[in-house]
C-alpha cells in the first residue's frame, strides 16, 4: 500500500467514526477536513462531493466488517459453528466498531429509510448483501445436514439480523445491562430451532 492509500484510508477510518456521531447527513468534505485538519480543498480532490465521501465511507465500514466478522466467521467449519462464529463476532464488533452514534450501518438506516439517491442505495445494497451472505452460511449448514432442510435460509438470516437489532436498540439506547445475554438467548434458541434432529 502507497502513501496515496494510507492516507485515503486514514481519512474514511476518520470519516467512518465521524459519521457515527454526526450521522452520514452531517459527514461533509468541509467537517471532515476541519477534523483532519486539512484543507477543504484537499479533500475535494478526494472524493469530488459529499455524496461520494458518504458511499465510501459505508463502503470502508463494511469492507472492515467483512475483515473483522465474516472472513474469520467462514474459516470456522460449516454448519452450527460458522454460524456461532458469525453471531460472536458480529456481536464483538457491534461493541467495539460503534462509534458514539452506535454502529453506522443500524444508524445509516434509520437516518436514510426515507431518503431516496444513491447514499441510500448504496446502504440498502450492503445490507441486501450481509442478508445474503448470511442466508449462504445457512444454507451450506443445511447442505451438510446440521441444520433443517425444511427451513428457509432467508428467513433465518431475517431471524438473525432481528436479533442484533434488537440487541443494539436494548444496549444503546435502552442501556439494557442485559442485553448481551438477552441476545444470547435469542440466539441460541433461533438456533435450537434451526437445528436437525439427531
Amino acid at each position: 500500500m502507497g502513501k496515496g492509500d494510507d492516507t485515503r484510508t486514514a481519512i474514511l477510518d476518520r470519516g467512518v467514526r465521524l459519521a457515527t456521531r454526526v450521522g452520514l447527513e452531517g459527514l461533509t468534505i468541509g467537517r471532515l477536513a476541519t477534523e483532519l485538519k486539512l484543507s477543504k480543498s484537499g479533500l475535494f480532490g478526494h472524493f469530488r462531493s459529499k455524496e461520494a465521501l458518504q458511499i465510501q465511507v459505508l463502503d470502508a465500514a463494511a469492507e472492515r466488517f467483512v475483515d473483522e466478522v465474516v472472513k474469520p466467521a467462514v474459516r470456522e467449519p460449516r454448519g452450527e459453528p460458522r454460524v456461532a462464529a458469525l453471531f460472536d463476532r458480529w456481536l464483538a464488533w457491534t461493541k467495539s466498531n460503534s462509534g458514539p452514534g452506535g454502529c453506522l450501518f443500524v444508524a445509516s438506516a434509520a437516518e436514510l429509510d426515507d431518503r431516496p439517491g444513491p447514499v441510500r442505495d448504496r446502504l440498502v445494497a450492503l445490507q441486501k448483501g450481509w442478508l445474503e451472505m448470511i442466508a449462504i452460511i445457512f444454507r451450506t449448514g443445511v447442505t451438510d445436514g446440521a441444520f433443517r432442510p425444511d427451513l428457509d435460509p432467508e428467513d433465518f438470516a431475517h431471524d438473525l439480523y432481528s436479533v442484533m437489532l434488537g440487541f443494539h436498540h436494548a444496549a444503546r439506547l435502552l442501556r439494557d445491562p442485559r442485553a448481551e445475554d438477552r441476545a444470547h438467548a435469542a440466539f441460541g434458541r433461533l438456533l435450537s430451532t434451526a437445528r436437525r434432529p439427531r
